[in-house]
């Protein structure tokens, strides 16, 4: 009886400064965060129907192997995002004011 046996595969990608999963448009980013969050892989995987289990481990394997510079990326964007939000806010207040009163309402509907 012969066995084969696959060589290693490359699950993720960099792509325009971010990493995706390899041939998706499913970024680490979004694997990571269900991760830390507590999801099992094989409930990553359900909620990303693209994925199948063996891309979902291997996205995880592949933080794990580079967690200190994965983190780093994810503080980055982070970050990022923060500033954003704040320029937007002062660009825009009558607006963030719009949505934030919407948000309080919709929770107290709740």
């Amino acid at each position: 009886m012969t066995i084969t046996v696959t060589k290693t595969k490359q699950y993720i990608e960099q792509r325009n400064e971010g990493y995706w999963i390899q041939g998706t448009r499913v970024s680490l980013d979004s694997i990571v965060y269900s991760f830390l969050n507590g999801d099992a892989p094989e409930i990553i995987a359900q909620n990303f129907p693209l994925l199948s289990l063996e891309q979902v481990y291997g996205a995880i394997a592949f933080y794990l192997a580079n967690r200190e510079a994965i983190d780093t990326y994810l503080k980055q964007g982070e970050t990022e995002f923060e500033k954003l939000q704040q320029s937007t806010r002062e660009k825009n207040p009558l607006l963030y004011q719009k949505l934030k009163t919407s948000q309080i309402q919709k929770s107290e509907k709740i």
